[in-house]
């Protein structure tokens, strides 16, 4: 048996990574007969789908059984605790079986540590917005595997463009390869800002309307982003990795500590930005930027509560940028 668990809050990137497994051990004339996906969020069908593990394929090909969903490494009762611990190990070499969670498994439950030793795990959180470096890595990967042909000046703007959304940088990609055709020589970044949606600079630019204390601006940022359907957990995820970042600076900088100090514990692939990040924290003071977390910290709680999105934003936002004036 082969065995996969992905984990993380990118589900985009979960479901590349899905088909692509999907299509490697599936033979096309049989995937109707040999492809099982269950929502795996009760007891009664993580059987189901262990049962349907132990089914040798149709045909030619393996059996690919997608468990989605699953709050295995988040609690496991003793009897389906047992009925893994009966069910893996018998599984035919013929089958494939994939688990995927949105939350990070619990490595102190039995559960986890028999999956663990069954196969492998990989996680898709998304990157942060403020590791550049990790968004400029990943941009020149897809670009590879897309065969789009950039210049390093392009893929960096590109990464700082889209930030990290996986499926929206998948998507100007996409628009990139069709624009280039069959030329031979790589865009430059004039070309991909012509043609790029910047995602997470009109984000930075509302964190920046709010560090500068400017409500009137960040409200309207705000209702830009909205118009174009932008996420408000996106948005509330690019504001705290600017803010992070900011407090980060701010604190190091009060410690005393040098440009290339601050660099790596940031991570940052290109030191000379901390001067950009000093003159943005010049007039902010470490006392309001140590607020500002928590108020996103409930911004975020209550967008996953469920809360009304636009005017949850709006309030907080109007919250954030007073503490600023």
């Amino acid at each position: 048996m082969q065995f996969y668990l992905f984990w993380g809050e990118d589900d985009f990137a979960i479901s590349q990574a899905v088909t692509k497994l999907r299509s490697s051990v599936l033979d096309p004339n049989w995937a109707s007969f040999n492809y099982d996906k269950i929502i795996a969020d009760r007891p009664d069908a993580v059987v189901e789908g262990l049962d349907r593990a132990l089914t040798p394929p149709f045909g030619s090909g393996s059996r690919f059984v997608w468990l989605t969903n699953t709050t295995l490494t988040q609690q496991c009762s003793p009897e389906l605790l047992a009925q893994l611990e009966r069910t893996l190990p018998v599984i035919p070499p013929t089958t494939v079986l994939l688990l995927t969670s949105v939350k990070k498994p619990d490595s102190r439950l039995k559960s986890t540590k028999l999956l663990n030793k069954s196969g492998e795990f990989r996680e898709f959180s998304p990157i942060p917005p403020w590791n550049d470096k990790e968004l400029a890595q990943r941009a020149r990967q897809v670009a590879g595997e897309m065969n789009v042909k950039l210049t390093a000046a392009a893929i960096e703007l590109l990464a700082e463009s889209i930030g990290s959304d996986t499926r929206g940088l998948y998507s100007e990609l996409e628009k990139l390869r069709l624009f280039a055709g069959n030329r031979s020589q790589p865009l430059n970044p004039e070309e991909v800002a012509a043609l790029v949606h910047c995602h997470a600079q009109n984000t930075f630019q509302l964190a920046d309307a709010i560090r500068e204390g400017n409500t009137g601006a960040a409200l309207e940022l705000l209702a830009g982003l909205a118009a174009k359907n932008e996420p408000g957990l996106r948005i509330v995820a690019g504001l705290t990795g600017k803010f992070r970042i900011w407090l980060w600076v701010k604190a190091m900088i009060a410690a005393g500590d040098r440009d290339d100090k601050i660099a790596r514990a940031l991570d940052l692939g290109n030191p000379k930005r901390i001067y950009y990040f000093r003159q943005e924290v010049k007039n902010a003071s470490l006392e309001k930027l140590q607020k500002s977390l928590p108020l996103l910290l409930e911004l975020e709680a209550s967008l996953k509560r469920g809360r009304e999105e636009v005017s949850t934003l709006q309030t907080k936002v109007i919250e954030l940028s007073s503490l600023f004036r």
